[in-house]
């Protein structure tokens, strides 16, 4: 990679120095305190991880030989001894040589495992699988098992290389999907030149260019005529995405060809792509029911298998005739190798970070694992219809105004006011209209959830909404808005009915696709939305939708969804707009669509599809059930060989070789089966 420099405004080098003046193109100062100059910055990685096993942690920055290097000389170390065992004199290999030798083989992998041991005895953890493989290593070294003690406690050390190593790709496919931001940008100055910065310190306001090939670290409008994109990384979508000018774009886009200008938009901790990353990231945070499931048994099923190890070295000696002690604690210490809950412990977390991983090499975005459990799980998918069904783009149609009302000057008002809102009505009377005229003095304006937008002009009252904000302010219309089945925003001035606009949108091309893959789950589908009924209705009928509601206020898709979740139903809601957070909220998994969804929308739900596509909503459910299904395969795997290996160690009928193979083997087996969800085709 090409070293690169920072440069001010005026073009000069910013090196040497701990606070770095930084420029924007609209020439506001920043103070950058950085101990490094001309370095790229990184950033900084915090993990929540509280399962008292960390693996990946454990690894630090150590290379995959690093990793293996002491179980490397374990190995080598116990081959010579098992070797020396064999066809050395015993006169020369033997007493305390031999001891000796097969300690100095144990201690790389050992010692290591009797620390954290220590450690958590220390913190009143005594019953972890640490201690379990102490005792049962050096149980064998008391009972002269030495070969057998140094094998099982090295098979152990490989175990947990390949977990740490297992986990670690997890987390940083993870990561290595969404974290898509360039560190620095090409800034353009009011003097036409460019100099590099960093990314994270760029105003809104600024002018970024970006050449073919590179990704944009900022979200902003696109100032150039159109440019391609590569969204593959943001939406799991191959193809490109054309933008024309004025047109938002996003974080982690790739331009594919020619030069670009970006105006941003979105400081760079506030960009769409950062909120979603540090979404994800927090993601260990909710753990699925399975995993606290596994954590709660495992801290009384640790305990309880020492008891029993106790119990079947000792109280042979009351029953038994010919009782040996040796014989007997080393069938206890068989037991306790094959106890350990590792495969458990670390195969089911692993399963659900591969779902994470698999939905958003697709697009979809899950905040927690127990969501995976509950979209695998549902049973009544709520869906609100523009944006989520349609496409949200609405185009108008056709203008109705009364003729004592000059239509270009109302025109002209409704649509400043609509300057004023994100929703994808205003959008379309702005491309209608055209640039809105900031010389139209408004005064106390208003976003009436549900109903539409209301502010003063010179002393007169401005609505302009659908047909319940004219009946909320008394205002009265000769028009039956029943009959006409396209969006209408009414418009009133003064007290009078101006007229109306009708607005049609576009059903999505996977919509229908959608419903009748969720209808062949038998998960049964309904519709929620704000637009007048006969639109709703026409939508519905489209779609072959059988439950559908329109005239909705925020507080009624609330009501709708409580009358289904009352009917012990698992309820997921899919939106995108300001006005179906609430619902979103109270629903069992709220999706929102994370394109042209609002923020409030993706900051409160527990899923967000990124590319508005509805069929990502059945995919998400396929992956769910995928992912439970992996993790109770392991669950089966590691229980059923576990009873099986433990019942034939309290018979005499297992050695230690085969108690390796319970532990470590199966573990082994189990994450290569988690492995298997990260590769999943949808």
């Amino acid at each position: 990679m090409e070293h690169q420099h920072i440069y001010d405004a005026q073009g000069k080098q910013l090196c040497g120095v701990q606070e770095e003046q930084i420029y924007t193109k609209a020439g506001a100062k920043e103070l950058l305190k950085d101990d490094t100059c001309c370095t790229t910055h990184q950033h900084d990685e915090h993990h929540d991880d509280d399962d008292g096993h960390d693996h990946e942690h454990s690894a630090g920055n150590q290379t995959t030989f690093q990793l293996f290097l002491s179980s490397v000389i374990s190995l080598v170390l116990l081959l010579i001894a098992i070797a020396l065992d064999q066809w050395i004199p015993q006169n020369w290999f033997g007493g305390w040589i031999r001891i000796v030798w097969y300690l100095v083989a144990y201690a790389p992998v050992g010692l290591p495992v009797v620390k954290e041991a220590f450690e958590s005895i220390t913190k009143g953890e005594i019953f972890s699988e640490f201690f379990l493989m102490t005792i049962a290593t050096v149980g064998a070294f008391a009972i002269q098992e030495y070969p057998e003690g140094v094998a099982v406690m090295l098979f152990y050390a490989v175990g947990e290389v390949f977990q740490t190593l297992a986990v670690k790709r997890a987390k940083g496919n993870i990561k290595a999907l969404l974290d898509q931001r360039p560190d620095e940008v090409t800034l353009v100055m009011d003097n036409r030149q460019t100099h590099i910065v960093k990314a994270e310190f760029v105003e809104i306001g600024a002018i970024v260019q970006l050449k073919a090939g590179e990704k944009l670290a900022l979200d902003g409008v696109l100032l150039s005529d159109s440019a391609s994109f590569n969204t593959a990384a943001l939406t799991g979508e191959s193809k490109p995405d054309t933008k024309t000018k004025g047109e938002g774009v996003l974080a982690g886009m790739i331009n594919l060809n020619g030069v670009a200008q970006v105006k941003v938009t979105t400081a760079y901790k506030d960009s769409k792509l950062s909120r979603i990353l540090e979404l994800v990231q927090n993601a260990a945070a909710q753990k699925a029911p399975t995993e606290l499931f596994i954590r709660k048994f495992a801290k009384i099923y640790t305990p309880m298998v020492v008891g029993l190890a106790l119990g079947i070295c000792l109280l042979p000696y009351f029953f038994v005739d010919t009782y040996d002690f040796k014989t007997w604690l080393y069938r206890s210490l068989i037991f306790l190798v094959i106890s350990c809950p590792c495969a458990l412990v670390i195969s089911i977390p692993l399963g659900y970070f591969g779902g994470i991983g698999a939905a958003s090499r697709n697009g979809i975005l899950f905040k927690g694992s127990n969501f995976l459990d509950i979209m695998a799980n549902i049973q009544h998918v709520v869906m609100d219809k523009t944006g989520t069904l349609t496409k949200g783009v609405f185009k108008v149609q056709e203008v109705v105004f009364k003729e004592e009302f000059d239509k270009i000057k109302m025109l002209q008002m409704v649509n400043t006011l609509e300057s004023k809102s994100t929703h994808p009505v205003a959008t379309a009377i702005h491309q209608y209209v055209g640039a809105a005229d900031v010389s139209i003095p408004l005064q106390e304006v208003e976003e009436i959830a549900g109903h539409g937008l209301k502010a003063i002009i010179e002393g007169n009252e401005l609505l302009v909404g659908n047909f319940k904000l004219m009946d909320k302010f008394g205002i009265q219309y000769d028009v039956n808005p029943q009959s006409i089945v396209d969006t209408l925003i009414a418009v009133a001035f003064n007290k009078a009915f101006v007229g109306y606009l009708t607005i049609a949108d576009e059903i999505k091309e996977d919509a229908s696709q959608t419903v009748n893959a969720l209808k062949k789950w038998g998960i049964k589908v309904t519709m929620l939305s704000g637009d007048k009924s006969t639109v709703v209705q026409a939508v519905a009928q489209k779609l072959a939708i059988l439950n559908a509601f329109g005239d909705l206020l925020p507080e009624d898709k609330v009501n709708k969804v409580k009358v289904l979740k009352a009917k012990n139903e698992t309820v997921a809601f899919v939106g995108d707009g300001v006005n179906d957070a609430p619902a979103i909220a109270l629903s069992d998994v709220g999706i929102a669509m994370g394109g042209l969804g609002s923020d409030a929308t993706i900051e409160t739900a527990d899923i967000v599809i990124q590319d508005d596509a509805p069929s990502k909503i059945p995919m998400a459910i396929h992956i769910g059930k995928q992912t439970k299904r992996i993790v109770w395969q392991n669950i089966s795997l590691a229980f059923g060989v576990k009873a099986i290996v433990l019942i034939l160690g309290a018979g005499g009928l297992a050695t230690m070789w085969e108690a390796v193979f319970a532990d470590v083997g199966v573990a082994l087996l189990a994450i290569l089966n988690a492995y298997r969800i990260q590769g999943l085709k949808v």
